[in-house]
């Protein structure tokens, strides 16, 4: 007999939605409360003395893991869902937020929800410094072409080679400018590159600091012996992915990062498409980048060479046989038509692979 009372929730900044189904009803009490420490505990420690078993569930947004914290530090078990493989009815046209907790809680009572792993609080912690760093890294792009399309306006081209090198510096150094005003714009522009720039310098002497620290030190040692991945790199796949242990299968992860293939197939006709671009685009851009050093024929290179010097002989072999196999398969899409986007996709694919298993070596 069911004994389990399950809860669904709407969780908003200010207030949240609570829909109860009792054990063997299919008629749900709902009400609202404020998102407040102390009515979330006085709430759920009624509904967990009242109930034999208490179950509750809410989607995973910007209220972050706080209340999932709470609630299972009181006892009681909190799921996060995956907001984006919730079902829904193509006929649905009316959603408040009652209905959405109504919802939650019927589709978790019929398993029909998706959870998601829930990070520790130091884990979330690291995760949310690497992210200011990709944060920074893109108001750092930005600021840039600002100050390069400004330049542009005025004649201004830089033909000595490339931008944003020393020597890029020291011609944006001697610019001048008639007008005032234009004097002023192009020092507000370049005061935002180098305050960017050394907000970046400053998260990544951090993040590499961590990096070295016991919880992270040995599984970045594992990482960076892969082409294409330094400590940086390393650092987002290790925070975003978080355990490895959690996919039982290379292709799990795969998929959990998007990177398997879009399909329409019914009956004897099968289509395929590009990836389907699901799950975390952190990790995702990390390992499309890292695919396109293996259109380079394999090498010990200086920075690979010296991730490998002081690793283990089958881990230095793993990672040859990575270079050797992700090379070919880059060479050999190619060969057949594939343009070179398509191809370093594919070889990040299976780049995931090795990732997966180069985290579970021992």
């Amino acid at each position: 007999m069911e004994k389990m009372t399950y809860v669904g929730l709407d969780v908003h900044k200010d207030s949240i939605a609570i829909a109860k189904l009792r054990p063997g009803s299919d008629t749900p009490l709902v009400w609202q409360i404020p998102n407040e420490a102390k009515v979330i505990r006085r709430t759920f420690g009624k509904l967990l003395a009242e109930a034999y078993e208490l179950r509750c569930c809410y989607e995973a947004g910007a209220c972050g893991f706080e209340l999932h914290r709470q609630l299972e530090s009181m006892g009681v078990e909190c799921a996060v869902v995956a907001p984006s493989l919730i079902p829904r009815k193509p006929g649905e046209r009316i959603k408040t937020d009652r209905r959405d907790a109504v919802k939650l809680a019927r589709l978790d009572r019929a398993r029909e929800l998706s959870m998601i792993y829930v990070p520790t609080s130091d884990d979330e912690a690291v995760r949310d410094l690497v992210r200011a760093r990709e944060d920074v890294r893109k108001d750092l792009t930005a600021a840039r072409n600002r100050l390069a399309k400004f330049l542009l306006r005025h004649g201004r081209i830089y033909r000595q080679g490339r931008n944003w090198t020393v020597r890029h510096r020291q011609w944006l150094n001697v610019q001048t400018f008639e007008h005032p005003a234009e004097k002023l714009t192009f020092d507000h522009y370049l005061a935002a590159v180098d305050h960017q720039d050394a907000c970046r310098s400053d998260l990544e002497k951090e993040i590499t600091a961590i990096a070295g620290q016991p919880g992270y030190a040995q599984s970045v040692e594992k990482l960076v012996s892969l082409r294409g991945i330094a400590i940086l790199s390393a650092m987002v796949l290790l925070t975003e992915i978080q355990d490895f242990r959690r996919f039982k299968r290379a292709r799990e992860l795969m998929a959990y990062l998007g990177l398997v293939p879009s399909e329409h197939s019914s009956g004897a006709s099968r289509r395929q498409g590009g990836i389907t671009k699901t799950g975390n685009s952190h990790a995702r851009r990390i390992l499309v980048e890292a695919a396109w050093h293996y259109r380079h024929p394999p090498a010990a290179r200086t920075r690979v060479h010296q991730a490998l010097r002081k690793q283990p002989a089958a881990r230095i072999d793993f990672a040859r046989r990575a270079q050797i196999r992700l090379h070919k398969r880059y060479v050999t899409l190619l060969a057949r038509g594939k343009s070179r986007q398509a191809a370093a996709v594919a070889v990040a694919r299976e780049l995931c692979g090795f990732v997966w298993a180069a985290a579970l070596q021992n």
